[in-house]
Order: structure tokens, then C-alpha cells, then sequence
């Protein structure tokens, strides 16, 4: 294990403190930028061949990739609070905005849109696959690898995002910003192949339910590292990589296995284009 007292002294350096006890800033995105780049770059590896030489020649022209990267704020689109409408295991749920609409009134809009923000985005890939237009296909993978990243949070899925319902306000900065972020050189990614999904707009709801599964362990997890503590201190990091670092490395190794997934299904249906002619 790499982390140490040390380790998280150094890494916690920065953050502002009050009385003492280490204090993360305020963010919005469900992951830091260590971590979205970690699932892009492991989902380019599930490519065939053809495609893994296109997105590995153009890697640095990604947004999150740039050698000047951010995560923009987010803020609530790139959530769905689904336990907000439904109990899991969510079997019933809508998987077209216009019913969910229709189901939960037209201008219901707190819980989020993440769901229809990875349909959309699919979409929109398809046709710059067809358009062999290599800026917006490489712009609109990278949107998607984010939101398909963004699913991977259990966190995004729950009107409980920050704890704020259980006691454990800021656990969205504290589990999916400053530990992935600090831990990024040593996430070891393993995501399976790339594979055609058969019907991506249902599938977005059998990742959120992979996803959400964990979000009751995650927060007993948390609850347990932070017990008995005077604030959240590189002691608590160190229990906190100790207890949920496994997790993590889970979820984003998933989700750079689904967005390889989406990446390669977009170009089949676009009728499998020649990337090395794109421009």
C-alpha cells in the first residue's frame, strides 16, 4: 500500500484549514481530473486495433486530455438522483426522457439528467462517426467517456450526493475528488474488451444499477474512517484509502469498459468508417 502519514501530509498540503482540521474546497464534478483521465486513457485500450491507433494518435486533442485539461463544473444535468422516484432495483424505470416526463411531470428537473445526457451524447457520436469529422469525434468520445465516468459514481445517483442526509457532509469532495485524485498513479484499471452494445439506451439504466449497488457501502465505509476522529486529517484519508480504494478502482475500471463499449457500438452504427481518413 503506497500511502502513508506521510504520503497524505504531503498530499493534503494546500487545502485550507480551520481549527486545525483539513477542509476540501467545494467541486462539482463527480470525479477529479486524475480520474476521468485514468478512464479515458483505459478505455482506448479496449479498442480494436483500428480504432485504438486513431484515438491513440490523437489522445492530446481530447479536451480532458490536453495537456492544459479541467473538469468544468458540472452542477445538477450531470447527475440523476433515481432514488428520488424509484427504489432500486429501478426494473420499472423509464428509459426515455419524454415517459419519465410523462410519468413525473414535464418540468422535473432537480434530480438531474445524466441518464439522457449519455443517450444524447451516443447519439451525437454516431453522427460525427459518420461525418468522419476527427474534432468531433474526438470531442464527443471525450463527453461521453465523462458522463459514462460520471455513472460510475454512486454518489451522482442519490438525493443523499454529499451526505448531507446521513451526517457525512462533503463525502462527495472526500471519496470521488482529492482520494481518487491523489491515488491516480496507482488506480490499476483492469476493463474488459470493448463489445457492441445491443441496445445503449437501456443500458445506461443497467450501469446505474451496477452503480448504485454500492452506494450504501460506500457510505458505511466512510462513516467508519471518519468515526471517532476530530476532522477529515491524513489519518482519516489513510483509513479512508485503506477501506474504499478497491472501490474505486472497480468502478472506473467498469466505466472505462462501458465507454470503450459506447465508443466502439457508436462506430458499428455509423458503418464502421475509416478513423485514418477523418479530418
Amino acid at each position: 500500500m503506497r500511502s502513508s502519514l506521510a504520503f497524505w501530509t504531503r498530499m493534503l498540503l494546500g487545502v485550507s484549514t480551520a481549527f486545525g482540521v483539513i477542509v476540501a474546497p467545494p467541486r462539482a464534478e463527480a470525479w477529479g481530473l486524475g480520474a476521468y483521465r485514468k478512464v479515458h486513457a483505459r478505455a482506448v485500450r479496449t479498442l480494436p486495433k483500428n480504432m485504438r491507433r486513431f484515438f491513440e494518435r490523437h489522445r492530446l486533442e481530447m479536451p480532458t486530455n490536453a495537456p492544459d485539461g479541467n473538469v468544468a463544473p458540472e452542477g445538477v444535468e450531470r447527475r440523476f438522483a433515481i432514488d428520488r422516484y424509484d427504489r432500486f432495483p429501478f426494473m420499472d424505470f423509464p428509459v426515455d426522457e419524454s415517459a419519465f416526463k410523462q410519468r413525473h411531470g414535464a418540468n422535473e428537473v432537480a434530480a438531474g439528467r445524466l441518464p439522457w445526457l449519455v443517450q444524447e451524447s451516443f447519439a451525437r457520436l454516431v453522427a460525427a462517426y459518420r461525418a468522419n469529422d476527427k474534432h468531433a469525434i474526438l470531442n464527443e468520445a471525450d463527453v461521453l467517456a465523462s458522463c459514462i465516468a460520471d455513472l460510475h459514481n454512486p454518489l451522482a445517483l442519490t438525493e443523499n450526493h454529499d451526505g448531507q442526509r446521513t451526517r457525512q457532509d462533503g463525502v462527495w469532495v472526500r471519496f470521488a475528488v482529492r482520494l481518487p485524485d491523489a491515488l491516480a498513479d496507482d488506480l490499476d484499471l483492469k476493463a474488459d474488451v470493448a463489445h457492441l452494445i445491443e441496445d445503449p439506451n437501456s443500458h445506461v439504466f443497467t450501469m446505474i444499477r451496477g452503480s448504485y449497488i454500492w452506494l450504501d457501502n460506500l457510505l458505511h465505509e466512510e462513516e467508519i474512517a471518519a468515526r471517532n476522529r476530530t476532522g477529515y486529517t491524513n489519518l482519516y484519508y489513510e483509513e479512508l484509502e485503506r477501506r474504499v480504494k478497491g472501490m474505486i478502482e472497480s468502478q472506473l475500471a467498469i466505466a472505462a469498459g462501458h465507454a470503450g463499449s459506447y465508443w466502439y457500438t457508436a462506430w458499428i452504427r455509423a458503418g464502421r468508417p475509416d478513423l485514418d481518413a477523418a479530418n
